[in-house]
């Protein structure tokens, strides 16, 4: 490695060709770093005392461990968005001036001719900067002032429509860019494949411009050291047709959340947002052991083909798409690993379409049932991530339902009572799926969607806290109790193109009103055209009807009580009981070890409890927190990592890599009863680390 100091026009000027090697990301600066370049550019340029401006680093790979000198192109390892950005600039710029020549340099043949093409080359030799296959005919459209093509990048267009703005409302002062041009730094890095690590080195980079994905981090570590003849054929046949599914800004927004859900599925443990990249390699390496490069690439192709179907609506079936609409609007992301798999499965033949279209709408009424019923959401992304592990292949979607109704409580799958129960007082209006709830009741079983979008939410019994007499008299005595309880549920809200006609108009101006309840098109409406007052009891009959709609739309996995029971696991016989310890049974810690019991159920009704001959575990899935019962105090292991603890008071003790009964890596001791209220805090934050949402 040689490393020195260089002004950026210079390092341009005097080198050959830069070419962006195939495994780097497109051009991804937005309009928000090029306006931080701008106004460095312009505070360079306007301040006579300083003399440069440092920009970042260009490092490169060439053969021999020396400075620019020859004809070969240098591959960028890092500052391809730096070069990419002042490159169109310096285009933007010459358009401005034309002949004019502000500063010496600076016109624009010589602008085009010193730091965009290389005049006497063709093909393309011709161009300073090659990019990779997203952006070049981009870049190369504009450095030859032709117009971009028809899949342009758009960062680039972007990036060049915000600098032609700026230098419009520059003219006056273009010298000013020229000087403050002509002051960037960088430090010129050169490298020699044959002695340094490109990728090492990649990885330990503190860029100065956009931050790298981990999907862009992945796409390097797979392709960088590969010879280049290998490096074009695993980019052209697997990673640059992802890339092309995806599209740009999909790509750009969601990849890293694929290869997050392919990892997942493929090893079962969710990697951290951050910790994507590493959880990458690890697995990659243990795969291009086994079965090599080709083999891992070609399947994240596979399930990057199965993602775009779900999630962007690429699927060719009729019958899929319409279902994976109905999960992306519900926007529950943390389900894809298992839609992936079990679309993997359908793929295969391991699982029929009907089956597939079932398992995929019962996650849908899992997903949409818990919002009605209130069930915080974050135990899904573990349900998901784990819930292959309990299906038996043989017998797919039966022990699909099965595993759904086998769900703990505070994971469960809510029953039709209680569907039923909430869907019927729930405030819908200010329910962040409303549409999508209103949308399916009207929809369900239509050949010919509605495009509910097109309408607007109505409250029949107005929302408005002034009633009218007309209003008033129709709802009773009780007018304002009905309207406080019912206003914005169900019963109460449908959908019309009508919505400011309406207003706050008595029920039977708005049945009978041109456009009104009893013209109306829709299923929602229906009812409406027959009744002549709206009161407590109809919102109660309407609602009952939708929600024997709801019944259908959303179901419950159904399996017979007999079929159930072969799915549920065998207790092991507990030879163990509270007599085993009487320390806690009649000895003098038994008062406190029953409060503490106490208060431990009364975190969640999911908490059980096991007896064990060193220890009380209690348990949501696995063990929160085990007793360890002592003469004279309770001690308690919380299985958590000791890091994670919120302990002000200081009185948990770190056990990692201590011998120890229980579970966990921090340790308290429960001495009193008046200890009790400040070690069940610790306790819940263990019960909820292993109930919440970890890693997301």
């Amino acid at each position: 490695m040689k490393a020195s100091e260089a002004r950026l026009l210079d390092f341009i000027k005097k080198s050959p060709q830069f070419v962006i090697p195939i495994y780097q990301r497109a051009y991804s600066w937005t309009t928000r770093e090029c306006q931080r370049l701008w106004d460095d550019v312009l505070q360079s340029g306007e301040d006579d005392a300083t003399m440069a401006h440092f920009l970042g680093s260009i490092v490169y790979v060439e053969r021999g461990l020396y400075q620019v000198s020859n004809q070969d192109p240098l591959l960028v390892i890092d500052g391809q968005q730096r070069l990419t950005t002042v490159s169109i600039l310096i285009e933007a710029l010459a358009r401005v001036l034309g002949d004019n020549e502000p500063v010496d340099g600076f016109s624009a043949v010589k602008l085009r001719n010193y730091y965009l093409l290389n005049p006497y080359e063709s093909g393309e030799r011709r161009f300073k900067l090659l990019l990779g296959e997203t952006d070049r005919e981009s870049l190369v459209a504009l450095v030859e002032q032709q117009p971009f093509p028809r899949n342009y990048s758009k960062r680039i267009k972007e990036c060049f429509d915000f600098f032609n703005q700026k230098l419009d409302r520059e003219r006056d002062n273009l010298t000013t860019v020229c000087k403050g041009l002509a002051k960037l730094v960088i430090v010129d890095i050169s490298l020699d494949r044959t002695q340094d690590k490109p990728q090492l080195i990649f990885e330990s980079l503190n860029s100065t411009g956009k931050e790298l994905t981990q999907a862009d981090l992945i796409r390097n570590y797979v392709l960088m050291d590969l010879e280049p003849e290998l490096q074009a054929v695993m980019y052209n046949n697997y990673w640059r047709r992802m890339e092309l599914d995806f599209g740009q800004e999909a790509y750009a927004e969601h990849f890293d959340g694929f290869i997050r859900h392919y990892l997942t599925v493929r090893t079962g443990e969710i990697p951290k947002v951050r910790g994507v990249y590493d959880a990458f390699k690890r697995y990659a390496h243990s795969q291009v052991i086994q079965v090599g490069l080709e083999p891992l690439l070609k399947d994240i192709r596979t399930f990057a083909e199965y993602y775009c179907s779900i999630a962007f609506g690429k699927e060719t079936d009729l019958e899929l798409r319409q279902t994976f609409s109905h999960i992306r609007e519900l926007k529950v992301d943390v389900a894809y690993p298992f839609l992936l798999e079990l679309y993997d499965d359908y793929v295969g033949g391991k699982l029929t379409k009907e089956d597939f279209l079932t398992a995929v709408r019962l996650v849908e009424s899992y997903v949409f049932r818990r919002a009605i019923c209130a069930i915080p959401t974050n135990s899904m992304n573990k349900t998901f991530a784990s819930f292959l592990r309990g299906i038996d292949k043989t017998r797919y979607l039966e022990s699909v339902k099965a595993h759904f109704l086998m769900l703990p409580s505070y994971r469960r799958f809510p029953t039709d009572e209680e569907f039923r129960r909430d869907l019927k007082t729930r405030d819908l209006y200010n329910f962040r799926n409303r549409s999508y709830c209103l949308r399916r009741l009207e929809n369900f079983q239509r050949k010919e969607a509605v495009a509910v979008d097109e309408y607007t939410i109505e409250h029949i019994m107005p929302q408005n806290e002034n009633l009218s007499a007309a209003w008033r008299a129709m709802l009773g005595e009780d007018w304002k109790d009905v309207q406080e309880k019912w206003v914005h549920t169900l019963g109460n809200l449908t959908l019309t193109g009508y919505n400011s006609e309406y207003s706050d108009r008595p029920f039977i101006e708005k049945r009978d009103m041109v456009g009104g309840f009893g013209e109306s098109p829709l299923r929602l409406n229906q009812m409406l055209r027959t009744l002549d007052t709206w009161n407590e009891e109809t919102i109660v009959a309407r609602a009952k009807e939708l929600i024997d709609i709801a019944m259908e739309v959303w179901p419950a996995p159904q399996l017979s009580p007999g079929v159930l029971e072969l799915y549920r696991p065998q207790p092991r016989p507990n030879e163990y009981s509270i007599r085993n310890h009487p320390s806690i049974d009649t000895g003098p810690m038994a008062e406190v070890f029953q409060a503490l019991r106490k208060e431990i159920f009364a975190l969640n009704p999911c908490v059980t409890e096991e007896y064990l001959k060193l220890y009380v575990a209690y348990k949501a899935e696995t063990n929160f927190v085990d007793v360890i019962p002592q003469r004279k105090r309770p001690r308690l292991t919380l299985n958590m990592p000791y890091s994670e603890i919120n302990d002000p008071k200081g009185i948990c003790r770190n056990v990692t890599g201590l011998g120890r009964w229980g579970n966990g890596d921090v340790e308290v001791v429960l001495t009193s009863l008046e200890e009790l209220p400040y070690i069940m805090g610790l306790i819940r934050q263990s019960l909820e680390r292993q109930m919440g949402n970890e890693g997301y």
